[in-house]
């Protein structure tokens, strides 16, 4: 198998915008990957973008609605033309809606599993054939304490998609082990994130009470693992779900 040095490898992290999605693409490049930042909202995208490259030339910010496969293919083509065919590909893109599984319409339920699970299956079968045939990559999937627990509180849509990401890592890990290419799934809980502006301050002190480790985690801290799953170290681990959660979970 080949080895790709990572200051020449070529990462896509998707919802990347902001929050968890930012750090890992930040850690990526400060780890010496070109990175590109895929989300929904270009100008946010862009802006993270420029803040790891004002010059374009190691980080670019691309659009794509995860939810629709030929605006994917599309913005998939820019980045092959701008900086290469990606050897990394992080699945953070997500959308939560806090809602009774009694009140959750189809459509409404179609869509949650459409942008966090579909796009899984839609940009890993993108990707990853090239990676092996290069005979190295890296798959990395967000997946959440949610899909391993069942969580209420994220909407049952949510927590489903989020267990569907787990058994996806598998059979993709499984696939995929004897190219040279690794995928792997991360499952935070409590992240301080930028949704957490908008939730009751006695609520969140009230979800800290929770936590082993009396705080939440911070974004960085998943990009890290995100990182180490992305590096030259870390051939030996496919098909694992990696926990980050202060301990809410252990097994």
């Amino acid at each position: 198998m080949s080895q790709v040095p990572m200051s020449h490898g070529i990462a896509l992290v998707t919802g990347a915008g902001q929050g968890i999605g930012a750090a890992i693409a930040e850690r990526l490049h400060a780890n010496g990957f070109r990175v590109a930042l895929l989300d929904i909202d270009h100008a946010a995208a862009s802006a993270a973008a420029a803040r790891l490259d004002s010059r374009e030339r190691t980080a670019i910010g691309v659009a794509a609605d995860v939810r629709e496969p030929a605006a994917v293919r599309t913005a998939l083509e820019q980045v092959r033309e701008r900086l290469g065919s990606p050897d990394v590909l992080v699945n953070n893109a997500g959308r939560t809606v806090p809602k009774l599984v009694w009140d959750i319409e189809l459509d409404e339920w179609d869509d949650v599993l459409a942008t966090n699970l579909r796009s899984v299956l839609l940009l890993t079968r993108e990707l990853a054939p090239a990676m092996a045939e290069r005979g190295w990559g890296r798959v990395v999937n967000l997946t959440s304490l949610a899909g391993q627990q069942g969580g209420l509180v994220a909407g049952a849509h949510y927590a489903s998609s989020k267990a569907g990401i787990i058994v996806l890592t598998k059979i993709f890990a499984r696939e995929l082990a004897a190219s040279g290419v690794t995928v792997n799934a991360v499952a935070p809980a409590a992240v301080h994130t930028p949704v957490m502006a908008d939730m009751p301050q006695d609520q969140l002190d009230k979800a800290v009470e929770s936590i082993p480790v009396g705080r939440f985690g911070r974004a960085g801290e998943v990009a890290g693992l995100v990182g180490y799953l992305c590096g030259p170290d870390a051939g030996y681990v496919t098909g694992a779900t990696m926990d980050i959660n202060g301990g809410v979970f252990m097994r």
